[in-house]
């Protein structure tokens, strides 16, 4: 496995980790420093998770395209990782909702500028063979950081008598250690590909798109629709009686789940079709879902937080290597990009949702309506058929 998989790959994914490192030190405490010590409503954790996310959803497309246009990678997988850096600055010095905003749309900004640009360089390493063992190599070690970053706030928890505050400041260190990565990260060119002018790249449209990947993307809005931020999941767990450390507990568990699944996942895809692996994943995020809106144990949210790694490990990488099944490398960052865009305004508006009906209905109608849209999605996934043209233009 280890020579199937070039070093670039590892360099990428050492970068993602120590930013992972960052921001789960922060993400798993963050409901709770908004809603107990800068005394934020329910209903502003959303708003602030979902604007985040989908503020600067329509750049991630434009820079994605630029990046292909220019035919550079790095500068911006470098200006992301740093932009990111600079959030958790902003946040850590944030005495009010509002300035916590403000750094979360910084971080969000930071991951659309990267995102697209860094995708393709993964499928720039990647052939027929190996696409989904690259992109799961990837998330691994992305995820492991998922799981490192938490136990390190548990750590700091019980040194600092819970004090959230010093774990926003200390969080800054591993996110730049992470941008400083970046300087051994190298493009490459496969042979077959040839440099281009800014005029040899045709306008990105939907219409032009292959019909499978029009499905796909499709179901990933509907399925983004509903997919709120994992910040009611934690809230949930709060809210159902767990202490602060048991809740950074239960999502590292999640991500050690994560983290182990997400390289066989890969695999799998390689050998079944990423489609095929997708679609569990979604079956498995509604099942989970379906769970928190029903659940009222803390035995059960342990489980659900198990489960729930499995769904991601399933999804994330997986969804990558089923979108470069229908893209060139010169055009790769564009679309990826247009898939972040598509997930994060869906995103925008389950978060905006979720904390509203948490609000004025209850913690399971957040629940609730995400594993509807899931379910949505899933239909769509399944009855939506490609033509015989995309079939047999299946890379």
């Amino acid at each position: 496995m280890v020579k199937r998989v070039p070093g670039s790959v590892y360099i990428l994914g050492a970068v993602s980790f120590f930013n992972d490192v960052a921001s789960e030190m922060l993400y798993p405490v963050m409901p709770i420093f908004l809603t107990q010590v800068l005394g934020a409503p329910v209903a502003v954790v959303g708003l602030i998770e979902g604007v985040a996310e989908g503020s600067a959803a329509i750049f991630k497309t434009i820079f994605g395209r630029w990046s292909d246009r220019l035919d550079r990678r790095r500068p911006f997988v470098f200006s992301g990782y740093l932009a990111s850096a600079v959030s958790k600055v902003v946040i850590a010095l944030s005495n009010v909702w509002g300035v916590v905003f403000v750094g979360r749309v910084i971080d969000k900004f930071g991951k659309g500028l990267r995102t697209g640009a860094r995708d393709a360089l993964l499928l720039d390493a990647a052939n027929d063979k190996n696409r989904g063992l690259i992109f799961g190599v990837h998330r691994t070690m992305d995820s492991a950081g998922a799981v490192v970053g938490p136990l390190i706030a548990l750590i700091l928890l019980q040194l600092f008598n819970n004090n959230i505050r010093t774990i926003l400041y200390i969080a800054v260190i591993p996110s730049l250690i992470g941008v400083m990565l970046i300087s051994f990260v190298r493009e490459t060119k496969k042979p077959t590909e040839k440099a281009h002018h800014t005029t040899a790249l045709p306008k990105l449209s939907f219409k032009t798109l292959p019909r499978e990947l029009k499905i796909f993307l499709v179901a990933s809005g509907l399925f983004a629709l509903g997919n709120s931020s994992d910040s009611f999941l934690i809230l949930r767990s709060k809210n159902l009686g767990l202490s602060l450390s048991l809740v950074v507990l239960a999502y590292v568990v999640y991500n050690v789940v994560y983290t182990l699944a997400s390289t066989p996942a890969g695999s799998i895809a390689d050998k079944i079709g990423p489609k095929r692996v997708f679609i569990a994943g979604v079956i498995v995020y509604i099942l989970v879902y379906t769970g928190f809106a029903l659940n009222q144990t803390t035995t059960g949210i342990w489980g659900l937080f198990a489960v729930y790694g499995l769904y991601i490990a399933l999804t994330d990488g997986v969804s990558k290597a089923l979108v470069g099944q229908y893209v060139t490398n010169k055009e790769a960052a564009g679309i990826y990009g247009l898939l972040q865009t598509i997930t994060s305004i869906g995103v925008l508006l389950a978060s905006i949702i979720g904390g509203l009906l948490w609000t004025t209905v209850g913690p399971w109608a957040t629940f609730a309506f995400g594993a509807i849209f899931a379910s949505l999605s899933l239909l769509v996934f399944l009855f939506a058929k490609p033509t015989s043209t995309d079939l047999a233009n299946l890379r």
